[in-house]
């Protein structure tokens, strides 16, 4: 590795900006300090526990920064101190402030899981699978006082295959768009950025999903039903909800089959339950479920939980 090595202040939280991480100490620039989100409560027991990226930044010896806000004093004055080139950013989950934003000499650069300016937002790969695209990206960009709006350095293209879940395209992009912020890092410390207004066509916005935005709603048709339940696993997962009133969660389900269904006609909602398949009828084609998460339980394969829960006729909301 040659050319000139940046001081680099990282800043990340969950599993999709680890690749970034490991990218950039791999590379020839240095950094410094990591800055992530606090430990926060997880799993049954509700025991804090550190982000995947402190606990990568950990395993490499890097000083690890956990502000209670971006705006803490305290953190500024040590980001301050560190004399950072650049910040680079991947899902941080905090909004940076003006006083921030001034510290390192050659700013803070975001890597954003969308083509910008499509997805402009918190959960753009979600909202990308949720609208039917069949191509997104990644992007590195300048952050400035705008969301998601300063100019970009370099992209990615990703395809969205039929069966690809947020998840799975999510992980496809930590990956390739680490190397793509390791390359904006190296273009910057070489003189060679040169960052590109984002155009004014093509703005969408892609807010946070919440646990009410899993709902599967069946008496739409079933590309939109398919398109819902791949969009949110596996956060915040998909749901509908029992004749009894509990929910049961859904993994993603199968619209494809429903031209195999030969069944009797299934109202909206309404349970076909086979020895192998189970069905649920929507307002177009039936769609077939893959696996089921009934309260308190691990997922099970749909036909395991039939042959228990005997839904055969119960019809799903």
């Amino acid at each position: 590795m040659s050319g000139r090595s940046l001081r680099l202040v990282f800043a990340g939280t969950p599993e999709a900006a680890v690749p970034s991480l490991r990218a950039l100490l791999a590379s020839r620039h240095q950094v410094v300090a990591v800055v992530t989100r606090p430990d926060a409560p997880s799993g049954r027991g509700r025991r804090p526990q550190p982000s995947p990226v402190r606990v990568a930044a950990d395993e490499a010896g890097v000083q690890v920064l956990t502000p209670p806000k971006p705006s803490d004093r305290a953190f500024l004055s040590t980001l301050t101190e560190l004399e950072p080139d650049v910040c680079p950013v991947v899902a941080y989950g905090g909004l940076i402030t003006a006083a921030g934003l001034a510290i390192p000499k050659q700013g803070w650069v975001n890597l954003h899981f969308s083509l910008l300016p499509a997805w402009r937002g918190a959960a753009p790969v979600q909202h990308a699978v949720l609208a039917g695209d069949d191509l997104t990206g990644a992007t590195t960009f300048l952050i400035e006082r705008g969301l998601d709006t300063g100019p970009v350095f370099g992209s990615v293209t990703e395809k969205i295959g039929a069966e690809d879940t947020a998840g799975h395209v999510l992980d496809r992009l930590a990956t390739n768009g680490a190397a793509l912020l390791a390359a904006t890092m190296d273009a910057i410390a070489d003189g060679t950025a040169r960052p590109q207004p984002q155009p004014h066509d093509g703005v969408s916005s892609a807010p946070k999903l919440s646990p009410a935005d899993g709902h599967l709603d069946f008496t739409q048709p079933a590309f939109a039903v398919d398109r819902r339940a791949r969009a949110v696993t596996p956060d915040p997962g998909a749901w509908t909800t029992l004749p009894n009133g509990t929910r049961l969660g859904l993994g993603p389900v199968d619209p494809a089959a429903g031209e195999t269904y030969a069944g009797p006609p299934l109202e909206p909602g309404q349970v076909s339950a086979e020895r192998q398949d189970v069905w649920v009828g929507t307002a177009t084609r039936p769609i077939r479920l893959s696996s089921v998460r009934p309260p308190g339980k691990r997922a099970m394969p749909a036909e395991d939980w039939a042959r228990g829960a005997k839904p055969d006729g119960w019809v799903l909301a």
